[in-house]
């Protein structure tokens, strides 16, 4: 198999450019946290060439052509990626390719993931397959480049050789990438772009041009005390004979304005199946079912390692170490770097260390159950709490007539307690007049009768009624968690703050199914992210009467509910249900572990919020 001509490597203080009057294909790309380089998209790509036209120590804001891309600004000046919302920074480059490769042509490959979304590959990927498809190879081994997989071009699939699943491929036509022709430039002073039309308005670039100064300040106090810079990697050498090899390209990373530690040991090949980040996402939250090629091979986890590490005596401000019980925002962590660097204080801005989520592994003998509690297990399985035949009949249970209520607005429906009810004419129930007023038994609020039934039967309708004004429960409230088993024990093992004392270690478990009719989207299945979830209490008084609690919750299916995740966006799929739980073992990076001094008695008001109290589950 023929090998592709070799491409130029030019590293310059500065931005990258290609060798004069040379025409190359720009595509920027940024540093994910597997130290690999992933593409813009051709659009993007576009948008930060023509910012660097106007204004080559401007800033781009990406989130003008790309709605996914809103929280990301890259500062062409340090050659960063800043997210605003986080505060996480990233390195970003200008890379060339031949204007013949794939991004000049506007071909993209992608492969298919477990959630049926595609994937682009990496450019270097992209451009070895397309070399191979146009000279007609029926297949291509990616093993040259690190990796496992085989392509075959005839059923446009790709496979693993370990595990021997296979994916689908797809090429596709898309905008090329933009052409440049130019010469390199001596320094890094460039003179700042005179555009004589107005400036955005937008917030994002009122943020970018209010912080501007101080970002320029942060490059001339780094250029000022930055070690010398280690020589540059030179090009690697040719794969192995009879396979297809990468086309080495000219690319520039930029200087490194906070130096990273070095990269360690040659990360192994990734298992199939891990989720490394979405590549139309830098920074983004990991799309689940990606495969590995997105993962540093043997071959190439030494890219940064050349990357300088942090000058002694400079403290370091980890990024993303903001736990959710401190008063600042994590965004403000960037900002706070940025500012320090201004006042002319060196600080380096350094990924936060990883949580600990899990304990050491404990063998079977060393888990004990909960003393106080019985068994180590509980399961539920359908809607077992009996529903009422009537809603007239729940509402009138806890509610009193009145007969001459007060001319105040009924807050379910909005009109007066003295007219008649909103939902005349809507709901016709016999026996339940409109104008009908009651007063509920503890709490005292008043409402329409009619309003009451109809916001019961708009519920989970489990012979309990939740007082819309106080939240008052009356009854036994129930949820709609879908079936599964939650299992707890103690493990000889000390959680942050609690030195003295073994844990509790809850462990719960659902798998996906199909959703029932209390649920959004009845006969439609639903997923269940993240299960088996490990969860952790001390066994302390506290702890335990906690513990009793969120059994009692469980057998209630108030833990879970089937709704849309925070987190990921994704619809129909499993979330939490307002009772939080501590699923970091070790610390407390994410603000859901170790220590927190008021978390026992906040997830205590939680659980009776929901009406779960020990008083209650006494009675």
């Amino acid at each position: 198999m023929s090998r592709p001509g070799q491409g130029v490597m030019m590293p310059v203080n500065g931005l990258g450019f290609p060798p004069q009057n040379v025409a190359r294909v720009v595509v920027w790309e940024w540093l994910n946290e597997h130290s690999r380089w992933r593409p813009y998209t051709a659009t993007v790509c576009h948008h930060i060439e023509n910012v660097l036209k106007e204004d080559a120590r401007g800033s781009v804001v990406l989130g003008q052509v790309d709605a996914q891309l809103v929280p990301y600004i890259i500062d062409l000046q340090s050659m960063h990626q800043f997210r605003q919302d986080t505060g996480t920074m990233r390195p970003v480059r200008r890379n060339f390719y031949d204007p013949s490769s794939a991004p000049g042509k506007g071909i993209v490959w992608e492969w298919e993931n477990d959630g049926g979304a595609w994937t682009a590959y990496d450019m270097d990927i992209c451009i070895t397959i397309q070399n191979a498809y146009e000279k007609q190879h029926p297949w291509l081994d990616l093993s040259s480049l690190g990796f496992c997989y085989l392509i075959y071009f005839n059923s446009m699939s790709q496979m693993n050789r370990q595990t021997r699943r296979r994916r689908r491929l797809r090429r596709r036509l898309d905008l090329a990438y933009p052409l440049t022709v130019g010469s390199i430039p001596k320094s890094q002073s460039w003179p700042v772009g005179a555009s004589s039309g107005q400036p955005c308005s937008c917030q994002q670039c009122l943020l970018v041009n209010s912080t501007r100064a101080a970002s320029n300040a942060i490059l001339a106090s780094q250029r000022r005390k930055a070690p010398p810079a280690p020589p540059p990697p030179q090009p690697p050498p040719g794969g192995p004979a009879g396979t297809l090899a990468v086309r080495p390209s000219a690319t520039f990373a930029g200087a490194a304005l906070w130096a990273a530690p070095a990269a360690g040991p040659a990360e192994p090949a990734q298992p199939p199946g891990a989720p490394p980040r979405s590549p139309s996402a830098p920074g983004g939250a990991p799309t689940p079912g990606q495969n590995n090629l997105n993962r540093p091979g043997p071959q190439r986890a030494t890219s940064v390692s050349a990357r300088a590490s942090i000058p002694p005596g400079v403290p370091a401000l980890p990024v993303k170490n903001l736990n959710g019980t401190g008063p600042v925002h994590p965004a403000l962590a960037g900002m706070t770097g940025i500012l320090l660097c201004a006042a002319g204080l060196p600080v380096c801005l350094t990924r936060a260390p990883k949580p600990i989520l899990h304990p050491p592994p404990v063998s079977k003998s060393d888990v004990k159950p909960v003393p106080g509690v019985p068994g180590v297990c509980r399961k539920t399985k359908k809607k077992h709490l009996k529903k009422s035949k009537n809603p007239e009949d729940v509402v009138r249970r806890y509610m009193q007539k009145v007969k001459n209520p007060p001319d105040e607005d009924c807050t379910i429906c909005m009109e007066r307690l003295v007219t008649a009810s909103g939902y005349e004419g809507v709901l016709r129930h016999k026996g339940v007049r409109p104008e009908l007023v009651g007063r509920l038994g503890r709490c005292g609020h008043m409402y329409h009768l009619l309003c009451l039934v109809a916001m019961y039967s708009n519920g989970n309708k489990d012979g309990s009624l939740q007082c819309p004004t106080c939240k008052a429960i009356y009854g036994e409230k129930t949820g709609t968690q879908p079936p599964g088993k939650m299992e707890f024990h103690l493990i000889p093992h000390s959680l942050p703050g609690f030195a003295d004392t073994q844990t509790i270690r809850i462990v719960y478990d659902i798998p996906t199914g199909i959703q029932g009719p209390e649920h959004p989207n009845p006969g439609k299945k639903f997923t269940a992210r993240g299960f088996p979830r490990h969860c952790y209490l001390p066994n302390n008084e506290k702890g335990r009467k906690v513990l009793r609690l969120l059994i009692t919750a469980w057998e209630r299916r108030l833990i879970f509910t089937i709704g849309t995740s925070n987190t990921t966006g994704e619809s129909d799929t499993v979330v939490w249900n307002e009772i939080h739980h501590k699923t970091e073992f070790g610390s407390n990076l994410t603000g859901h572990g170790y220590p927190d001094a008021s978390y026992l008695d906040n997830v205590l008001a939680e659980l009776t919020a929901q009406g779960v109290s020990e008083a209650v589950a006494k009675a």
